[in-house]
């Protein structure tokens, strides 16, 4: 790793929040007051990570980077701990409940859950008509958004070392190995079970990798399914503590790399972001060789079943860059405001 940095300036797409987070260790998160505006703006990008996230091989981590709020995400899941406990013992009643709750940035962790939420419950049967029926317009549109978001992030490492280049060389080859790795098919205990949701979880926040696709490689996905739909709760909340634990412990890592290592971060996001491509590759074909939206074996275009489809695909790879690229700016925007 890099030698700690000096505070970065402003960064054109993928911009900062307003308090500092170079100069000290990050231990407390400053006030900050949003407008309805800037809320109703927090709502919308949390249903485009929601979006993101429904697509097994799309983090909703990689639109919260390009977006301009992913590292306020992580400064806020990162005050989550033990001292809040104190901090409501300092003030007491309500006034302990308000400082925690602005301690841990709340109202921002609640309208992006609320935006995720809505996705869920709005957006995922169409998404998953379109996976089921036309994979190769959904893939073409997530390709074409992850293209743009690379060459976005990179333009963002102000200057490139030997420890960056292979940082960024890690996180790609990192990503493009668990992209390829055979699913599981065993019978996961429940030890298992709150192992899978810790690490789910995390690859649900690190941008380039997809929560519901490590619980596929784990061979959790369908017992989770199958347990949220008959309301198993053993199952249900063995994953859900499984998924606190890691969240707590790894958004702290995040949080403090992210605070001192800015720079050579951002350059292993990208490169697990660049990895990711593999998964959201528009032609697939399964071993047979007929049309399989799940399938892990991408074909060249030419050697799609029926046929490359050139201008579809083309058009919704430049509709997927353009939309990123939009969301860049308005992250951008919003927070020079």
């Amino acid at each position: 790793m890099t030698a700690p940095q000096s505070p970065r300036p402003n960064q054109p797409s993928v911009p900062q929040p307003s308090y500092p987070s170079q100069s000290s260790n990050l231990s407390t998160t400053p006030t900050r007051t949003d407008s309805p505006k800037q809320l109703l703006g927090i709502y919308v990008k949390g249903m485009a990570m929601g979006a993101a996230d429904i697509v097994p091989g799309v983090s909703g981590g990689t639109i919260a980077l390009i977006a301009g709020i992913y590292e306020r995400l992580i400064n806020a899941l990162g005050s989550i701990g033990p001292n809040l406990w104190q901090i409501f013992r300092q003030e007491g009643g309500i006034k302990g409940l308000l400082a925690v709750w602005r301690q841990v940035d709340a109202t921002f962790l609640l309208c992006l859950v609320l935006g995720i939420a809505t996705s869920f419950a709005t957006l995922a049967g169409i998404i998953k008509h379109l996976l089921d029926n036309e994979p190769l317009l959904i893939w073409s549109f997530f390709f074409g958004l992850v293209v743009a978001t690379v060459f976005i992030l990179l333009s963002e490492i102000e200057r490139w070392t030997i420890g960056r280049a292979v940082l960024f060389a890690t996180g790609l080859g990192a990503a493009v190995v668990i992209s390829s790795l055979p699913l599981l098919t065993t019978t996961p205990s429940l030890p298992y079970l709150f192992f899978a949701g810790a690490i789910a979880i995390c690859a649900m926040i690190l941008p380039g990798i997809s929560g519901s696709f490590i619980l596929l490689l784990l061979g959790a996905y369908d017992t989770v399914l199958e347990a949220v739909h008959t309301m198993n709760l053993s199952i249900v909340l063995t994953v859900m503590a499984g998924m606190v634990t890691g969240l707590l412990l790894f958004t702290r890592a995040l949080k403090w790399l992210l605070s001192r290592y800015y720079q050579a971060t951002l350059a292993l996001l990208t490169g697990f972001i660049a990895g990711s491509l593999i998964k959201v590759w528009p032609w697939k074909v399964d071993a047979l060789g007929a049309l399989d939206n799940e399938a892990i074996n991408n074909v060249m275009p030419w050697q799609y079943p029926t046929g490359a489809h050139w201008l579809t695909t083309i058009g919704l790879m430049l509709l997927g860059a353009i939309l990123v690229s939009l969301l860049s700016w308005w992250g951008n925007r919003a927070n020079r405001v």
